[in-house]
């Protein structure tokens, strides 16, 4: 069994490549120290660097939850690099980072590679952000749209090439659309919103968006593209009748779809995504802690947001040594904690985990240990 090797400070991720971790929120609440959480209240101070990498529509929520730790933890830095969700697993199961952010949790392949340097029992997937994804688009003068799944999947295939189209008109009587070529926009990266956003596409309109759930936009789908969350946020502010894909936290001033849900158009807000999240199902054959879920995409649950992304720490459940092991579970038990959930919320707008969800996270983290 190989043991994931870290000291107080991670070597391979270089500090240039994490200098965002010296900012903080301006909208991150810093609760004293004593009253944050279990990560303040219940553990003894730690010290040392813990490092992470991956989920970019973790960002807003990473700087808070950096600020709000290391102003109870004094003698402890957490540097985080954006590169996005499958660039951070890759670098999490290469030793080169302590934890990654995802937005995909780790798939079968995945977890069987994390036990070569976790341990017999792998790695830990724990949701600690959940946000929906807005389908955004640029239409001056429009603020929003009510599509249904079929029509979404349609715009983004590429079949509908004009806002004018009678399949978007056809839902929004009194709009006046105008007649703008479309212009779709895709991450460019692997990506875990792209995975949470093709597999919305994939269930919810099976027959119009043929390809499977991936990471990876579809090659075969010619668009326009753009790097990380900011990108596509960017590209699509920078040209009009763009539409993309985001993190919720990202939107801006840009104009969204609400989803058809059943027989009602459902408006984007934290409160209808955590509705999605709360039909979900455990994903099968993981360590009894791991937190792996499986959304329905699908569902007709009334006031249910279903294009909503559980994004997720990454953890082994073993490190090589125990000053490793604390800063690890201090930092993790912030993350989940009422108040850790309050400064992520406050920063990016996400909806927090329920006190379920919160219960089993604290138990999957008090479970991290010392290789044997």
């Amino acid at each position: 069994m190989k043991v994931l090797r870290f000291g107080r400070a991670a070597a391979v991720i270089s500090v240039a490549a994490l200098a965002l971790t010296a900012c903080g929120s301006d909208n991150a609440t810093n609760a004293p120290a004593g009253e944050a959480g279990p990560a303040e209240s219940t553990a003894a101070a730690v010290s040392g660097t813990l490092t992470g990498a991956g989920s970019s529509a973790q960002n807003a929520a990473m700087t808070a939850w950096q600020s709000g730790f290391q102003s109870a933890q004094s003698g402890a830095t957490v540097q985080y690099s954006p590169d996005g969700s499958g660039a951070g697993r890759d670098a999490f199961l290469a030793q080169g980072v302590q934890f990654a952010g995802s937005d995909a949790a780790l798939d079968d392949e995945e977890y069987e590679a994390s036990k070569e340097i976790c341990g017999p029992d792998g790695a830990i997937n724990i949701p600690a952000y959940v946000s929906p994804i807005a389908v955004a688009f640029n239409l001056p003068g429009i603020e929003s749209l009510n599509l249904d799944a079929d029509t979404i999947a349609s715009i983004f295939r590429g079949e509908i090439e004009t806002w004018d189209d009678e399949a978007i008109a056809s839902q929004n009587e009194g709009v006046e659309l105008p007649d703008t070529a479309v212009t779709v926009v895709h991450r460019s990266d692997e990506s875990g919103t792209t995975e949470n956003f093709t597999e919305y596409l994939a269930q919810a309109a099976p027959e119009v968006w043929t390809d499977e759930a991936s990471g990876e936009w579809p090659s075969a789908i010619v668009a326009e593209n753009a790097q990380g969350t900011n990108g596509v946020v960017s590209t699509t502010s920078s040209t009009e009748g763009a539409v993309t894909y985001t993190d919720a936290s990202a939107v801006g001033d840009l104009g969204q779809v609400h989803v058809k849900v059943g027989e009602e158009y459902v408006e984007l807000s934290s409160e209808a995504a955590a509705l999605a999240v709360e039909a979900a199902t455990p994903v099968e054959g993981r360590s009894d802690v791991d937190m792996s879920l499986e959304l329905e995409r699908d569902t007709e649950a009334s006031g249910a947001y279903p294009v909503v992304l559980v994004s997720y720490h990454i953890y082994c459940s073993t490190y090589e040594d125990q000053e490793t092991v604390d800063l690890v579970k201090a930092f993790a038990s912030y993350a989940v904690s009422e108040q850790g959930q309050q400064d992520a919320s406050e920063s990016a707008g996400n909806a927090p985990i329920s006190e379920t969800l919160r219960e089993q996270a604290l138990t999957a983290i008090d479970s991290i240990t010392v290789a044997s």
